[in-house]
């Protein structure tokens, strides 16, 4: 039937018209009505409820451990040096050998200091021949004096001729000394036990007073220079130290990964910040008794840092950002709770918490992909407690510094 406009619309047709189009109308409000019924329905209809994998929280004690790299250097590092000038004429130590302290290192000759402590004993001698006239001299100056047969003035004379007699035997006596003492000095001796370096002169060379012959270093014990943050957990462990606590314990790494079989302690913290670096030098202490670690070699040494009794531990997938900062989300009445919580180190892939658990809470691990707060959740089927292996249940440890 073609439309046909009401204005063009025969008059006997009117009413007919009238009655279409007031029947069109409430038609199209009715649709209407019942598509904004069906929305509002839809719309009030709960999410379906998410599906997760859940474990409880459990703890169990917890060993932090920092791992800084430092760089071994000797106990001791002696630089043997000429404490007399002449020509070096002999080594008598082969370089990198194992000395003793006392051991000869080099002769420098020593003729000329023979001919001085000769000279020196010569020079004794007479002093002391001097002191025995100036004695004899007052033995019959002091009888005279007894019987007045001579003043006073000479008397006196005659003592301070025994007095300076008995200087000048002192002056030589001391020139004797200093004579033998610079002969002993050509032979340069191993101040320490250690190892001995390269030959910095060769054989016939002439040396001064100063001059730098070898080196000796001191390898057992052993020591570990190392830097660590200011703000890293070795800084409360060394002011527990300062307290009368004992030291923690110290695991040297070797290069091949493996640890050192003896315990070391830090006998040393800066008590100043590096301002550039913002880290505080410490040093450690190792003995080495069979010189396995030598000076110069770059390890690593493995630090108690914390003790943490009963520490909350969770796996890192659980973790996640909220608005308020880092949160967890637990299982409450089969809702997602977010729980704010303070993240502690990572231990062997477990998360510490340190504030916002306390254990037996049943925490979301998986599926917090689009989760929100007080969202519906389902628990998968067949998830069950969370299992920790045997080194969690032992007590967990953590690399917290640098150079892994």
């Amino acid at each position: 039937m073609p439309y046909i406009p009401l204005a063009a619309a025969p008059r006997d047709g009117g009413f007919f018209n009238r009655w279409l189009l007031i029947v069109t109308l409430g038609s199209t409000m009715v649709l209407a009505g019942c598509g904004e019924g069906a929305a509002s329905k839809e719309g009030d209809a709960p999410p379906p409820a998410a599906t997760v994998r859940t474990e409880t929280v459990e703890t169990r004690d917890v060993k932090i451990q920092g791992v800084f790299p430092g760089r071994a250097r000797g106990a001791r590092e002696v630089e043997v040096r000429a404490r007399v000038a002449g020509i070096l004429e002999e080594r008598t130590y082969d370089e990198g050998a194992k000395v003793a302290a006392g051991d000869r290192l080099f002769r420098i000759d020593a003729r000329p200091y023979r001919i001085a402590v000769q000279r020196a004993e010569a020079g004794l001698a007479e002093a002391t021949a001097t002191v025995n006239e100036a004695r004899r001299q007052w033995d019959r100056v002091e009888g005279l004096f007894n019987q007045d047969a001579i003043s006073a003035r000479e008397r006196d004379a005659a003592r301070s001729a025994v007095e300076l007699a008995e200087a000048q035997r002192q002056t030589a006596a001391a020139n004797l000394a200093d004579a033998r003492l610079d002969l002993s000095y050509t032979d340069v001796k191993a101040p320490i036990n250690g190892v001995t370096g390269l030959e910095t002169v060769p054989e016939g060379t002439l040396v001064a007073v100063g001059d730098l012959l070898t080196q000796v270093t001191q390898l057992d014990p052993i020591h570990l220079r190392f830097s660590f943050p200011e703000t890293d957990a070795l800084t409360r462990a060394q002011g527990q130290m300062s307290k009368g606590d004992p030291a923690p314990p110290l695991t040297l790494i070797l290069n091949d990964g493996s640890a050192y079989g003896m315990p070391g302690r830090i006998d040393f913290t800066n008590a100043v910040v590096d301002s550039a670096t913002g880290s505080v030098t410490a040093r450690a202490v190792f003995p080495n008794p069979d010189g396995v670690i030598r000076p110069g070699q770059f390890l690593r040494v493995r630090v108690l840092l914390e003790l943490l009794d009963d520490a909350v531990t969770v796996p890192e997938s659980a973790i996640s950002q909220g608005a308020d900062g880092t949160q967890v989300f637990v299982v409450q009445d089969n809702k997602a709770i977010a729980t704010p919580v303070e993240l502690g180190p990572v231990v062997d892939g477990a998360q510490v918490i340190r504030k916002g658990l306390s254990g037996g809470e049943r925490l979301v691990v998986s599926g917090l992909s689009g989760l929100r707060h007080e969202a519906p959740v389902r628990e998968e089927a067949g998830q069950g407690e969370s299992k920790p292996d045997a080194a969690a249940a032992a007590g967990a440890q953590v690399v917290a510094g640098r150079g892994r």
